[in-house]
């Protein structure tokens, strides 16, 4: 089997290199950023047992897994505008979605590769054919690579998707506004209280208030808002504070333990619209690349987009460790596979969307937790 070409260190790339590596195949992956600490990984992520963690099993990381898993933060609950609980659940710890923080699941899928496997600072700009399968990446810095056998992990922007779709990821109509909490059982005891061990999530018609407990009393809060890219080019997010009492704004009349997830937020709002691809987006077989993960199937926020990342890299690995003299099988075995699962994560993604984002909300929401009524 020829050395896989990984461009992209995020969980899906570094999921594949593991497996491939389990696998006895050689991995080299190309990253932008300058090292593993070179920015903050994102906050908390439930790992599903129907594709997560069995990618996590395929790595033989399941031991390394639970050791970073937090107690107690699959617990959930749902409140109203006025701060009210309209249902709550505690963790029991059958819910098959153990959460931990992105970080430390990339740090053990790092440390789980052989030293050397990550080339850090390498930021992908281009890709172009050679023919006959083969592959020329070009970074930042000017140097080129080659390579026969080529996989684009590098996310939403990806620079290795253009050699085999021309699609490019459209705004999805909605948007989040990240801010953190820190030492909220001392500083913010009323909104600590409110969130609770888990998550939290506050419904309302085209905006809402999330939020996670990280480790220790970190709040970790989104801010959904459904809206036009030209509406926030309106708010000034080089100035915190009035940026997060314009967002805050939008929330008027709220309990303000929820409120206070924006405006006493202990890091500037940051905006992240929501991106996604065509649904069912899908290419024609081309020799010698593939892709996994945001790079294949961009999605808005669903919960499942790092769990479906992995779900790829384990997949692919799989797939050309079964037949490592022949490529182009393993990738198509692959990608058709891929193809119908995320078809089918796309129909699952728009109830989603609906779901949290439509009309009906909180009543639509709450109609999916067992044991709640319908109406608040």
């Amino acid at each position: 089997m020829k050395t896989v070409t990984i461009i992209g260190a995020g969980l899906g790339g570094l999921t594949l290199a593991r497996v491939l590596h389990v696998h006895g195949i050689v991995a080299e992956v190309y990253e932008a950023e300058a090292s593993p600490q070179a920015r903050a990984q994102g906050g908390m992520l439930d790992i599903h047992d129907y594709n997560g963690q069995l990618a996590l099993q395929a790595a033989g990381l399941v031991d390394e897994f639970r050791a970073i898993t937090l107690e107690g933060r699959q617990a959930m609950r749902a409140l109203a505008q006025d701060g009210s609980v309209l249902f709550e659940k505690a963790d029991d710890g059958t819910g098959g979605r153990p959460e931990t923080q992105r970080a430390d699941l990339r740090r053990i899928l790092l440390h789980a590769l052989p030293e050397g496997t990550v080339r850090w600072g390498c930021r992908a700009t281009s890709a172009r054919s050679l023919g006959d399968g083969r592959h020329e990446v070009r970074f930042a810095d000017g140097s080129t690579l080659t390579t026969s056998l080529l996989v684009g992990a590098d996310g939403a922007w990806s620079r290795i998707r253009p050699l085999l779709s021309a699609a490019i990821p459209a705004y999805a109509g909605t948007s989040f506004v990240e801010t953190y909490l820190f030492h909220a059982d001392t500083r913010h005891p009323a909104t600590a209280k409110a969130v609770g061990g888990g998550s939290m999530f506050a419904p309302a018609p085209d905006r809402g208030i999330n939020a996670h407990r990280e480790r220790g009393d970190t709040l970790h809060a989104y801010v959904s808002l459904t809206r036009p890219l030209e509406w926030f080019d309106g708010i000034d997010f080089s100035d915190p504070a009035a940026a997060a009492a314009r967002v805050a704004s939008e929330f008027d009349g709220w309990a303000p333990e929820l409120t206070a997830l924006i405006t006493d937020s202990d890091t500037p709002p940051v905006l992240r619209p929501h991106y996604a691809l065509p649904e069912r987006h899908q290419w024609q077989r081309t020799p010698g690349v593939t892709l996994v993960g945001d790079a294949a199937h961009l999605q808005a926020p669903n919960g499942e987009g790092a769990n479906w990342a992995m779900c790829d890299g384990a997949e692919l690995a799989n797939a050309l460790a079964a037949h490592p003299d022949d490529i182009e099988a393993s990738l198509d075995t692959y990608e058709q596979a891929m193809f119908t699962r995320m078809s089918q994560a796309d129909t699952e993604t728009a109830k989603h969307l609906e779901e949290t984002f439509g009309d009906a909300i909180p009543e639509s929401l709450l109609a999916l937790m067992p044991g709640t009524p319908t109406t608040p």
